[in-house]
């Protein structure tokens, strides 16, 4: 089997560190893309670039609004390695996103884009959420070049844009397929704690908008103060969150406490400190279940505002709204029973890794976008959600190894079958 630290550790550690010191927040990640499609083509990697068509785009679900600057500039990139006859074989693909949340630099006890290391931890801005994977997963590929066994087929190591945002390159990937071969499965290598993600939660991002009246500081009782009402609305839809928790239920999801949660995340309220707030926007992440939609988990948030304000008579007379914006996130599921799934844990197996279960997460991935194509796609990685997007953001290196020696040997196991 496969060991990369032995045979690649010093290059894939190389390899995360360059990648690491490309600022790829949302609209950045051109240079880095290139870094990477030349990588890959001197690795022996035949390369594939796409970028998204801002009108299929703005057509998916997922995302409300885009327009041509919003994926302009912004490549996605693939890099193919075929094995013996290729089209008698499977193609499986190693996915990973290249762009990463902002850093505040006031936060962090050093340059959030200089990777630097605390012991076996790797520290930078997207180490753990995920550059390293995407390392891991291009020398996971190498080794089977290096060591092909009588396979046949192809392994494709993507580095897509734009998934923080909903899915940009993922999305266009999947709806319009930028190979020429068709692909049997995926894995997406979000840091899932090397567990095996079969059930993704979506997640609703919606708008509540409340009207009162405004009015000088100094005559307050003329007014109506919206805040006492989003008070009643908040706690509406805490009451709701609960209300989800004991009602919707998924066995992938019984470990946790609030399987789906509601979290308001921004409030903006009144124009001016001596006023009395005559106008709120509160938006807010509201998690979706798998096999729930979109819709109906909207109408339910609609109709629980209706709630509060029938008990309101100002609010029974200006009713709050509620209204998507932004990206979505769809929930997604494959059958445990998937080849990818099964070639995954057997993998892991060979590696002494125990937890082979799957399990469902609260986040979302562009595993979604795969699984809607028809791709059954299981996400697997080293490191915690619970590191991801927080200061001094890190990631275990032995992690990253061990997860790179699963993926080649997954990749290894999926394409004899």
């Amino acid at each position: 089997m496969t060991d990369l630290e032995t045979t690649d550790g010093d290059a894939m550690r190389d390899f995360a560190e360059r990648l690491l010191r490309f600022d790829t927040t949302d609209g950045n990640e051109r240079a880095a893309q290139e870094w990477f499609r030349d990588r890959l083509e001197a690795l022996g990697f035949e390369t594939y670039t796409w970028t998204a068509d801002a009108d299929d785009i703005s057509a998916h679900p997922s995302f409300a609004s885009v327009s041509e600057r919003t994926v302009e500039d912004r490549p996605s990139v693939g890099g193919v390695l075929e094995f013996g006859s290729p089209d008698r074989g499977r193609t499986l693909v190693l996915n990973g996103h290249v762009d990463v949340v902002p850093a505040n630099e006031t936060h962090w006890t050093g340059d959030p884009f200089e990777p630097r290391w605390d012991g076996d931890r790797l520290v930078a801005r997207g180490a753990a959420d995920m550059k390293s994977q995407l390392a891991a997963c291009v020398f996971a590929a190498r080794s089977l070049r290096d060591d092909p066994d009588g396979i046949d087929g192809r392994l494709v190591v993507e580095s897509v844009i734009g998934e923080e945002e909903g899915g940009v390159g993922a999305a266009a990937a999947a709806i319009s397929n930028p190979y020429p071969f068709e692909r049997d499965a995926a894995i997406v290598a979000e840091p899932t704690d090397m567990r095996v993600v079969t059930a993704t939660e979506g997640c609703l991002m919606g708008r509540v908008r409340i009207t009162g009246r405004a009015a000088h500081a100094a005559r307050k009782w003329e007014g109506e103060s919206v805040l006492p009402h989003f008070e009643r609305v908040r706690r509406a839809f805490e009451t709701l969150e609960t209300e989800r928790a004991e009602r919707v239920s998924h066995p992938l999801y019984d470990r946790f406490d609030v399987p789906w949660p509601i979290v308001i995340g921004r409030v903006d309220a009144g124009t001016w400190a001596s006023n009395v707030p005559g106008t709120l926007t509160a938006e807010m992440r509201v998690g979706v279940a798998p096999g729930e939609s979109l819709d109906g988990v909207q109408a339910e948030c609609r109709e629980r505002l209706a709630d509060v304000a029938n008990e309101s008579d100002w609010l029974a007379d200006h009713p709050p709204t509620f209204e998507r914006f932004g990206h979505q996130f769809e929930p997604a599921e494959i059958d445990a029973g998937e080849p990818i799934v099964t070639a995954l844990q057997d993998a892991m197996i060979a590696r002494e890794l125990s937890e082979t279960s799957p399990i469902g997460e609260t986040y979302g991935s562009d595993a979604r976008h795969y699984v809607e194509a028809g791709i059954p796609t299981v996400v697997f990685g080293p490191g915690r959600i619970e590191e991801a997007h927080f200061p001094d953001e890190s990631i275990s290196w032995p992690d990253v190894v061990t997860a790179g020696d699963v993926l080649a040997e997954t990749a290894r196991r999926f394409l004899r079958s």
